[in-house]
């Protein structure tokens, strides 16, 4: 097949995957191996799809959809660097899962960026003691322990975001330490026309609702302050207004179903107070006096007597 088969053949599954899928990953596969990539195709097989491809070709089909479809413009700024797509229609929080889940230790190597803090602990080392002064020059306190050297304390060697060293690699790899893992890495989430930051999958639906209830709230507060009627705000209007009808009531001879029972509680507390000690004290006497016939129904039962006195 020529070179333009297969680019006419790439351009066609790139508009039929975003045609067909309603989601999309945006992923880094950086320091990605070909038996890594494949483990996740397998573990996405029938749930979603990953297509990789040139930049300039990704770019070409993108631009040339935009008329149709103008929300996949966003898509335009992160294909840059080494990326790819996974496409989906699936639950995005279980198919992320399966893409990031992969990874592999790998060993630290010369001018690479380190993704995360690398410490060397303390301990002995198993080295001879002629190799201090390599230690000493990366700033690692060392001591001569049984004829070894040992790191007297935990020492950060490297800070995430910057290079490794070539003495930093070399000490790490005589240390059998392969501090770093590598796998895909979501960048973006696209979804029904919205591209998101992966960190929103981490929201939990209790969350959502807490904020959902504190944003009706604010309106409600709203609406009120104004005077201008909206879903929100309705019911707390019809409270109100039926608190405004029972104070009313309460200051006039006017009296309605909801006010009777107020108006005679204001007339006649007293009549409340000593209701409600008697319902208690009559509640409480009950199961003393259940439990008082029980008894003297027994002893009526066998006149006083043992069944065979």
């Amino acid at each position: 097949m020529s070179k333009r088969e297969n680019k006419a053949l790439y351009f066609q599954k790139l508009t039929n995957y975003l045609d067909t899928y309603k989601s999309i990953f945006i992923v880094n596969v950086d320091n990605v191996s070909s038996n890594q990539m494949h483990q996740i195709r397998f573990s996405l097989r029938g749930e979603a799809v990953v297509l990789m491809g040139k930049n300039t070709m990704v770019r070409c089909v993108l631009k040339g959809l935009i008329n149709e479809r103008p929300e996949l413009e966003k898509l335009l700024n992160y294909v840059r660097g080494n990326i790819g797509f996974v496409f989906t229609n699936e639950d995005l929080n279980t198919i992320r899962e399966k893409i990031v889940v992969n990874r592999v230790a790998a060993p630290a190597r010369a001018n690479a960026v380190a993704p995360c803090d690398v410490v060397v602990p303390g301990g002995n080392t198993g080295m001879e003691p002629g190799k201090t002064s390599f230690f000493q020059a990366l700033g690692i306190p060392t001591k001569i322990a049984r004829g070894t050297i040992e790191i007297v304390s935990d020492v950060k060697l490297v800070t995430a975001g910057t290079k490794v060293g070539p003495s930093e690699a070399v000490l790490l790899n005589m240390l059998g330490i392969s501090p770093f893992t590598y796998g895909m890495a979501v960048v973006q989430v696209y979804d029904a026309g919205s591209l998101f930051s992966p960190e929103v999958l981490d929201v939990e639906e209790s969350q959502l609702i807490a904020n959902l209830l504190a944003a009706i709230r604010d309106v409600a507060s709203v609406s009120l302050a104004v005077g201008y009627p909206t879903v929100a705000s309705v019911p707390h209007s019809v409270i109100n207004g039926y608190k405004n009808l029972l104070a009313v009531s309460v200051a006039s001879d006017y009296t309605f179903p909801g006010s009777e029972q107020i108006k005679e509680f204001i007339a006649n507390p007293d009549a409340f107070a000593v209701a409600a000690p008697v319902a208690a004290a009559a509640s409480s006497d009950a199961p003393a006096a259940a439990a008082a016939a029980e008894d003297s129904e027994s002893e009526d039962d066998d006149m006083g007597f043992g069944l065979f006195d």
